[in-house]
């Protein structure tokens, strides 16, 4: 299964690294393909370096501004034009969507693809790993905005929360059938 990872290219602390490690890991022993922003930096290479290490497949999608700093040992490497660009092709390249950490980019491409299931535009799972409690704010949101009525479909459609690497792959492979 090819499993597009949102994340941050940012040097994070062991609260962040040790999961993000951990999900790599198992991406790769699980003989799945990381579908992933392409960066040689931060949490983006401790999840590359977790996922080549156990055997696992990088496709990474960068995009011409930070092409400098693409990882050189991807098993592809494509350079988009922009980030919008850069999205699309990262979904269209998966089969699922996992986000980790990550800043307000990892928030926009979620958001993104939020939207895009929202609209029925795709049916790919998205899981949301909920490393050390970082999205407990935003669960709160998605849930108000579900109880007063701005979502259209249940958010339990849109987004599965997990609080550990295992769960958040195991919703993944369940959901993919893979």
């Amino acid at each position: 299964m090819n499993i597009c990872v949102f994340l941050s290219a940012a040097d994070l602390d062991e609260r962040y690294t040790g999961p993000a490690r951990e999900f790599a890991e198992l991406l790769g022993k699980g003989g799945h393909t990381l579908v992933w922003g392409g960066s040689e930096s931060g949490l983006m290479k401790v999840v590359a370096d977790g996922v080549q290490a156990a055997g696992g497949r990088l496709v990474g999608v960068s995009v011409d501004f930070l092409a400098a700093s693409a990882r050189k040992d991807a098993d592809e490497m494509v350079i988009a034009r922009d980030l919008a660009e850069r999205k699309a092709l990262l979904l269209a390249k998966a089969d699922a969507v996992a986000i980790l950490v990550g800043g307000t980019g990892t928030l926009d491409e979620a958001t993104e693809i939020l939207e895009l299931k929202k609209h029925g535009k795709t049916t790919k799972p998205v899981v949301l790993l909920n490393t050390a409690g970082f999205y407990d704010g935003l669960k709160t949101q998605f849930r108000r905005m579900e109880e007063e009525g701005f979502l259209p479909v249940p958010l339990a459609d849109l987004v599965f929360f997990a609080e550990d690497a295992e769960t958040a792959l195991a919703h993944l492979v369940e959901s993919v059938g893979a």
